[in-house]
């Protein structure tokens, strides 16, 4: 499970699935919820037309029995007086439930006679003690009750006779009407008539539209929904295969290159301009500096062997003549052979040391005094300093002037000079002599390791050509350069440059 999830293309797949399935479900619930209110609030319209139609009915005196409201076609209709006792009701009906009472036959009234004729209208010139006990009749009117409500709670202002109430009260049930069972939605409405007092008309509305809409939808859901699900899943693995394609490529090559240790060989980079081509090229940039530096460090071992080799084969050959001719030992060679060697084998760990990324120790270093310090006991040499701290390795630093004093002597005709100055926030140590100068042509190159340029080195005179490649490394690792020019005198002129250590 976890190596079939492990890939991005699975991940992606699932996440995208997971996405689509959950808003699929909320989108149908909503669709569910949407259609199955319409259709109910549609069935509850109907179902207060019918009651309303009733209700105009009673409050224009028609008799129960002749209420056209009442026969099976109409769906379920109660109406029931304001005791609570139903008064007339659908033919048909057998049974009922959501509303007031789940009676289905009309129970004799406390009001007047349903089948007798409509009582006369009041007389207008009643004496005023009649106009009294209408105005109180009028004041004890109730409003019109909600289904299942108490009595005396009142919901409305009080209705005048042959009046029919605004307020429609709603509510769901069932009822069986002629051995036919369905659920309804039904709707509640008040009249008062001027015979029969407060009278409520209940009527109902099917729901089999709304349930069979909303089994129809989910029917549609239940099997739409996975395939769209399963497309969705199947159109991003796809798109997402497609797309991690160029990264298979990718890794197959990056792999035969570990395996063959051919650093010369590229990834492939696709043509498009998306994350994986900015990939793929940033690969490539990095197995060719990858190769640079492998390349390097063969050519730094290859001439380091070759160095080492020159003074170990000398000083062998002349402890061999030495030990077969003891007379004929060259002491000083010897010893120069000797010398040579260890200065050599403390340049190349050095090196070492700079490649494998050694910080500088983080100390304070002047270098006027460091620029004074080198320079004594050195003939010909000239110091013209200002003081100027900066931060780093005192010893490391120290080997850089040196190497560049040491550089100016074997090229120099008389005199080398050394200057120590301020420049913003940088520390600028000049070294320069008279000698011949360095050609522009060569100005980088005198920096790489082993080089040694014909005209001024020899491996007699120059070292082994690793003084100036030490002395750039050094600077950068302290965050500064090393640059080669020509000096006013027409010799060589190195400058080191160095950023201010921060004032305490």
């Amino acid at each position: 499970m976890n190596r079939l999830f492990g890939s991005v293309r699975s991940r992606a797949t699932l996440g995208a699935t997971l996405v689509v399935v959950v808003a699929l479900f909320v989108t149908g619930a909503a669709v569910l919820q949407a259609l199955r209110s319409n259709l109910t609030a549609e069935a509850g319209t109907q179902a207060e037309g019918t009651a309303r139609a009733v209700a105009a009915e009673l409050a224009a005196r028609t008799p129960y029995d002749q209420l056209s409201g009442l026969d099976s076609k109409s769906g379920p209709v109660q109406v029931v007086d304001e005791d609570g006792n139903l008064v007339a009701a659908t033919e048909d009906l057998r049974w009922i439930s959501g509303t007031v009472t789940d009676q289905v036959r009309p129970r004799p009234s406390s009001s007047p006679s349903s089948s007798a004729p409509p009582s006369a209208p009041a007389r207008e010139d009643d004496d005023d003690d009649d106009d009294d006990d209408d105005d109180d009749d009028d004041d004890d009117t109730e409003a019109p009750r909600t289904p299942g409500t108490p009595k005396a709670e009142e919901s409305e202002p009080a209705l005048a006779p042959g009046e029919t109430g605004g307020q429609t009260t709603f509510g769901s049930g069932a009822a069986t009407v002629d051995d036919d069972t369905a659920d309804y939605r039904f709707a509640a409405v008040d009249v008062r008539t001027h015979d029969r007092g407060l009278l409520t008309v209940y009527a109902g509305a099917p729901l089999a539209a709304e349930h069979s809409a909303v089994r129809t939808a989910l029917t549609v859901m239940l099997i739409g929904f996975p395939l769209l699900a399963a497309l969705v899943a199947g159109m991003t693995w796809v798109v997402t295969g497609r797309a991690l394609r160029p990264v298979a490529g990718i890794r197959e090559e990056m792999a035969a290159i570990t395996a063959s240790e051919d650093l010369t060989r590229r990834v492939p980079e696709p043509e498009t301009h998306d994350e994986v081509a900015r990939l793929a090229r940033t690969t490539n940039e990095t197995l060719a500096a990858l190769e640079t530096s492998v390349e390097r460090q063969r050519r730094f071992v290859a001439d380091a062997s070759h160095e080492l080799r020159s003074p170990i084969a000398s000083l062998r050959t002349q402890l061999e003549v030495a030990a077969a001719h003891p007379e004929l030992l060259d002491l000083d060679g010897a010893v120069e052979d000797t010398v040579r060697l260890q200065h050599l084998a403390a340049d190349l760990l050095l090196l070492a040391r700079l490649d494998a990324g050694e910080r500088p120790v983080d100390a304070r270093v002047d270098l006027a005094a460091l620029a004074r310090e080198e320079a004594a006991g050195r003939t010909g040499v000239t110091v013209d300093a200002e003081p100027a701290e900066v931060a780093g390795s005192r010893g490391q630093l120290g080997r850089v002037l040196g190497n560049l004093l040491d550089n100016g002597r074997r090229h120099a005709r008389e005199t080398v000079s050394v200057s120590v100055r301020r420049e913003g926030d940088w520390a600028v140590l000049t070294v320069a002599d008279d000698g011949d100068g360095v050609a522009e042509a060569d100005r980088e190159r005198i920096f790489e390791r082993f080089v040694r340029l014909d005209a001024a080195r020899s491996r007699d005179d120059g070292g082994a050509g690793l003084g100036l490649a030490i002395a750039r490394d050094v600077a950068v690792r302290h965050g500064g350069t090393l640059t080669a020019g020509a000096a006013p005198s027409g010799g060589a002129l190195f400058a080191l440059r160095l950023p201010l250590a921060p004032v305490t």
